[in-house]
This record gives C-alpha cells, structure tokens and sequence, in this order.
C-alpha cells in the first residue's frame, strides 16, 4: 500500500524517477512493516482500530504524523531546520533509524512544497486513536512549535484549531500549552483548575490528571509516545508541587 502511495508522490514531484524511487522506499516501508509483525513487535497495529476492528497501519500513522507536524512547522511562515531536526529525532526514536529516515526524506520536499488538510488528518485519526493517544500526540506537536525556542502565537493557533479537530477538550488543551507556554498561572491550568481553588479542590485536581496523564496508558506503544507521557506526568507533578509551596499545605 505504502509503495503505491509514495510512488504516486513522487511522480508528482520529480515524474517517473520520482514515481520509481517512491516505490522502492514504499518497497522497503512495507517490507519492515510486515518483518516487525511475523517478529510480534508491538506497534500502531495493536492500539489504533476503530469500534468496526479497522486498523491503521504503523505506515499510515507515520504518515499523517508527518503531515500533522508539517503543518506545525509551517505556521509561523516558516521551515525551522530546528523544528525539522525535532521531528526527525522524534521519528528515529519511535521508529528506528532507517525506517525513520526512509519516510522522512521521501516527504522531505512535501513538507516544505505541499499544503496538507489538518481536519481531513485528524478526521481519519479520531475514529482510530484512544483519546490519551491524541493528547499525546498534541504533546509532540507542541513539542515541534518550541523546539526553536519559544512558542509562536500562529503556532498556538493552528495547534487550538488541530486540537478542535481531534475533538480534544478545551481544559486538556489549555493543559498542555501550559506545559510549553509560560505565564504566572501555569501550575494552576496545568491541573486545569483556577487559582481560586480550594486546597481540597486541588488535590483532587492533581489526582484526577496523574490519572489522567499515567505513562501507564501509553505503556503499549513505542518508547518516544511513553517518554512524551513521562514529560506531562512530571509537569503535573511539578504543578502540583508549585501549588504546594505557594500555599504551604
């Protein structure tokens, strides 16, 4: 499948060539894909299927992630080789070096050239991702937004609109900006609570997102997902202990 796709690709960029080597890089997708199931590795197979049973392949989520990512990146009006250099560190270690590198190079040019459709991505997503799956994924592309240092306000607007589309709740997206946007009241938007929060309030607050953000959920999927699920784990338990500190209980 992935063949044909990257072959369409690139016959749209650079014609035949373009299409030929497309295919042998969908060649060799497809190939790793079907070597990491006869060898029971644990991929996107197992955690993204819908209530019909359909799957999306590791290769289809790879990429609509790239794509997503695209998006983010080019949000300021922009390519940041930095942000560039984020994604493909991000994508080695979830997937492996060479299948990361093969996927990455081939849309290399589709990312700087090609425009993508955030809603029809994250339309075909939603049916196939847990909800926890999708605030991780929102993780990442904030992630991608301050990796050149800071969080630009075009970035934070398509990163609220791609939230909305993968129907992520405004408080669990007002959450993670706060783990990548600074301000006086982070700890508090953090724990999705006001400041006016009574210490019970609180504490309560904080169980509910350790619930919430537990790398546990994510335990099934590549090392990169769990690492992102450590990441806001301990933004909210630093939260919570800012709280604790302001208010001496």
């Amino acid at each position: 499948m992935v063949k044909w796709v990257l072959a369409l690709v690139g016959y749209f960029i650079y014609r035949f060539p373009g299409a030929i080597a497309g295919y042998l890089i969908g060649t060799l997708i497809d190939s790793s894909f079907e070597s990491n199931k006869k060898s029971g590795r644990k991929g996107f197979d197992t955690v993204f299927t819908t209530s019909r049973s359909q799957n999306v392949s590791p290769s289809d989520f790879e990429l609509n992630l790239l794509s997503l990512a695209s998006i983010v990146i080019k949000a300021d009006g922009s390519v940041s080789q930095t942000e560039l250099d984020y994604v493909r560190a991000y994508f080695v270690q979830a997937y492996g070096k060479e299948r990361a590198n093969a996927t990455f190079k081939t849309f290399n040019d589709v990312i700087k050239n090609r425009e993508v459709s955030a809603q029809r991505i994250c339309t075909y997503l939603n049916s196939r991702t847990r909800y926890e799956v999708r605030l991780q994924i929102l993780h990442f592309l904030f992630g991608i937004a301050q990796a050149d240092g800071r969080v630009s306000s075009p970035e934070v607007s398509q990163l609220s609109s791609i939230a909305g589309f993968m129907r992520i709740n405004q408080n669990d997206f007002k959450s993670i900006k706060a783990m990548f946007v600074k301000d006086a009241n982070n700890a508090y938007k953090i724990l999705e609570i006001d400041k006016t929060a009574t210490d019970a309030e609180v504490k309560k607050a904080f169980r509910t997102m350790a619930k919430k953000y537990h790398p546990d959920k994510l335990q099934h999927m590549d090392e990169a997902y769990q690492k992102g699920a450590r990441d806001k784990f301990q933004k909210v338990q630093e939260a919570y202990e800012t709280i604790q500190k302001e208010r001496g209980f």
